[in-house]
């Protein structure tokens, strides 16, 4: 299948953009994309002009314009699965006073969809739109644990484990043990693997045909838990991902 080349340098260009670089100037997006100015104001303008793109009049760097966020929305609230979860991530929040996230697999990463903060939890690195390593969170390796050997094999194929912390898997071998183990024991768990002194539960939520649909976890410093209160927590969180499974459809034609 052809690639629009012109359509990926733009889609790149959006892609330049995060939550620590929300500004760039045009010689910074040249360097980073290895092409001509000239080239680049082009695509810009485009995006400019269909509001993906938007100059900031006082400094004259370019960010994400709000038709990004429109069409976020549109995303968002076309995930059915998310409306379905919210008031069981709140439920849970409430009754063990950590932070809940629900996640869902694209391509070789998870993104979060939801989360309930916590006030006695605070988990700052995980946001709503969020993409997350499968190989050092929780959620990840439920989200592909279930995945046919030939669907791992490609999500696996060429796959970075890269070192978040001093705890991160860094290869295969070791990340497959993991993936075993998720699904023996029938949840995952991400002790300081993906940021150091926090520890992440993640559990399964399967649809109508008994797949892994996404992830819901629990989050909390490690400081604030012991195993005690970590083995109730996971009974609570297995409890909320059976009822969801339920409304997700799981389990109805059995």
């Amino acid at each position: 299948m052809p690639i629009i080349q012109a359509v990926e340098r733009a889609l790149r260009i959006v892609d330049l953009f995060n939550e620590y670089e929300t500004e760039l100037k045009i010689t910074d997006i040249s360097e980073r994309m290895q092409l001509h100015k000239s080239t680049v104001h082009s695509l810009l303008k485009t995006l400019q002009k269909h509001h993906y793109i938007e100059q900031n009049p006082e400094n004259g760097k370019y960010r994400l314009g709000l038709k990004l966020f429109e069409r976020g929305n549109f995303v968002i609230q076309s995930l059915d699965l998310r409306t379905l979860a919210k008031e069981h991530l709140v439920a849970l929040s409430k009754q063990t006073g950590k932070t809940v996230h629900l996640c869902i697999l694209d391509g070789k990463e998870g993104v979060y969809i939801d989360k309930v903060e916590s006030a006695s939890s605070m988990i700052l690195y995980s946001k709503i739109g969020r993409r997350v390593p499968v190989h050092s969170s929780g959620v990840g390796k439920v989200l592909v644990a279930w995945k046919t050997e030939e669907e791992l094999q490609a999500i696996l194929e060429a796959y970075e484990y890269t070192k978040q912390t001093p705890y991160t898997v860094e290869d295969r071998e070791s990340f497959l043990k993991e993936l075993e183990k998720t699904r023996e024991r029938g949840f995952a768990i991400d002790n300081q693997e993906n940021e150091a002194g926090v520890i992440c539960v993640a559990i399964p939520v399967r649809n109508f045909t008994g797949q892994v649909e996404a992830a819901i976890s629990m989050s909390t410093t490690v400081s604030k838990v012991n195993e005690e209160e970590l083995n109730q927590h996971v009974e609570l969180l297995k409890q909320t991902a059976k009822e969801l499974s339920l409304k997700w459809g799981y389990g109805v034609t059995s």
